[in-house]
């Protein structure tokens, strides 16, 4: 379950969505609105809390690295896969520094990183993605990070028209060390990026919408009918909408709407 935000470009006043989305079946979830005088850190717990998440692996970029989250997530009895950047500065650094420790050949005797590689070629692009991952209780146990068992690496490197990119990210996690479960959970999260928000401002035309805060039907009605869409993809049926029961959540800091 992949969880992030998305702001309406077309409204005549800010209007920012934390969205639920279910990577593997491509179904949205819920939604919550973001206080304009607030930010994700405090819409995402609202959401979570309103979701059944047991058994789920949660994954949600660097703005929902925080402790509180974390813990919401655990106390669900699911499992979290969390971006470490900048805004978590301390954390951030120590995992740079123990996988840094590790690359040094001068530290030999330090622990080695469980490792996986995948190399991807397409259309004349080739993407190379390597992840390592430590076993680290330290973070919980000293640091508040409820249940985290495992930090990771993860380094692509793409090549295109001679060109290559390359970047490094840093996750923290309560999944076993296990790389090739952990880059695929990665990789997972994008797909609320490419298969959701990108198709809502292609298809449904949602930047364009000049919706206000008080009036969101025309959101709930694009999401609630992207859902049994899906689902007919999915069960490879022909389109019947009003077939599919959906139970879409819409989920508001000043009150909740069905």
């Amino acid at each position: 379950m992949a969880i992030d935000g998305k702001t309406l470009r077309g409204c005549a006043e800010k209007l920012h969505l934390v969205s639920a989305w279910a990577s593997e079946s491509g179904i949205s979830l819920g939604q919550c609105k973001v206080d304009s005088k607030s930010n994700e850190i405090t819409a995402i717990p609202e959401l979570l809390k309103l979701l059944v998440l047991k058994g789920s692996i949660v994954t949600i970029d660097a703005m929902g690295c925080q402790k509180k989250i974390a813990q919401e997530i655990v106390n669900q009895e699911a499992d979290y896969v969390l971006a470490v950047k900048g805004n978590q500065g301390t954390l951030h650094e120590y995992i740079k520094t123990r996988f840094a420790l590790s690359d040094d050949s001068r530290f030999s005797n330090h622990e080695q990183p469980h490792y996986t590689e995948t190399i991807e070629r397409q259309r004349g692009r080739t993407e190379k993605r390597r992840c390592w991952v430590f076993h680290d209780t330290e973070i919980a146990d000293n640091r508040g990070w409820a249940n985290c068992q495992t930090i990771i690496r993860i380094s692509c490197e793409r090549q295109f028209h001679n060109q290559t990119e390359q970047e490094t990210r840093y996750f923290i996690s309560t999944l076993p060390a296990q790389p090739a479960l952990l880059l695929a959970c990665v990789r997972a999260h994008w797909s609320i990026e490419n298969s959701f928000h990108w198709v809502l401002d292609v298809v449904f035309k949602e930047d364009q919408a000049r919706t206000q805060h008080e009036n969101v039907a025309t959101i709930d009605v694009q999401k609630t009918f992207w859902n049994p869409e899906r689902l007919c993809v999915r069960a490879d049926l022909s389109p019947a909408p009003t077939k599919i029961p959906i139970y879409y959540l819409n989920v508001y800091r000043n009150g909740i709407k069905s």
